[in-house]
């Protein structure tokens, strides 16, 4: 039988995150130490642990059929690529920075300048969209130490807290694109595999969704219910139960995480009590 065959991050963060998603996607990994390439017990699946710049490559050349990988990446290296998901973990931005004593006031002042990147093709285009000429200088490692060795009068690299360019005396001017981790998928991807590869986008948006709600159940005198189903409508509709205490309800419902603690304030001044939050571990439409 065939597998589809996936590429994630040989080490790092963004490793971590994807072998986290795809157990949580219910596929058990037979993950031994050290090991290039792995199989799945339980799906269709092998998974090949790659150098991250190499991915683009191995994804156009169909030695992958798809894989999860930073969307920076494809955009500097992945031509012809397509993203079927985006993943919502691993963000960051790709910026442009300079030494904080540079008196900078707009992309203008960039003319000219060498800029120091492992990310040329986007920095060149951004560059190009602006009208801007500069000298690029194409570094593969760290680049945060080039403008303060004389290399260059700034840098294009991938930012997240800031916290390196804080400490190498940098300070972020321009963000070129806004990055997370996606699923993107190999132009010579066979129709066979296109079916295991739509089953896989079906657990990973169940898992992701889940990730983004809480379940809620609280009780609420039903007096008060009307005003309580009006600050959470819920999916469709919450559920509610009648409790066993006369002119109560219990009442189940589900809640965006990015909203959640203003609605259960809100809850509480409608007159909810015993509110009890549950993460969800999957939401499956």
């Amino acid at each position: 039988m065939k597998k589809i065959k996936i590429a994630i991050q040989k080490s790092g963060r963004l490793h971590t995150q994807s072998l986290d998603l795809l157990r949580d996607c219910g596929i058990s990994i037979d993950n031994g130490r050290d090991q290039l390439k792995a199989a799945s017990n339980n799906f269709p699946l092998e998974i090949y642990y790659l150098r991250n710049g190499d991915i683009p490559q191995y994804l156009k050349d169909g030695v992958v059929d798809c894989a999860i990988i930073g969307e920076n990446l494809l955009v500097e290296k992945g031509d012809g690529i397509e993203i079927a998901e985006k993943l919502g973990f691993s963000k960051c931005r790709v910026s442009l920075a300079v030494a904080k004593s540079f008196e900078y006031d707009s992309i203008q002042d960039l003319k000219g300048k060498r800029i120091a990147t492992s990310y040329p093709n986007t920095v060149r285009a951004y560059l190009e969209e602006k009208g801007i000429e500069a000298d690029l200088h194409i570094i593969n490692g760290s680049v945060e130490i080039a403008p303060n060795i004389g290399l260059a009068d700034a840098i294009c690299d991938i930012v997240s807290s800031g916290s390196t360019l804080f400490k190498n005396n940098l300070k972020e001017v321009e963000t070129i694109l806004k990055s997370e981790a996606v699923l993107a998928v190999s132009p010579k991807i066979s129709d066979e595999i296109q079916v295991y590869l739509e089953r896989l986008q079906f657990r990973m948006r169940s898992v992701l969704k889940g990730r983004d709600y809480r379940y809620v159940l609280l009780n609420a005198p039903d007096s008060g219910l009307d005003k309580i189903l009006n600050i959470i409508p819920g999916m469709k509709s919450p559920t509610i139960l009648p409790l066993a205490q006369e002119g109560w309800s219990s009442v189940h419902s589900v809640l965006h995480k990015d909203t959640f603690w203003e609605v259960i304030d809100q809850l509480k001044e409608a007159g909810a009590e015993g509110i009890l939050v549950c993460p969800i571990e999957k939401m499956v439409n």
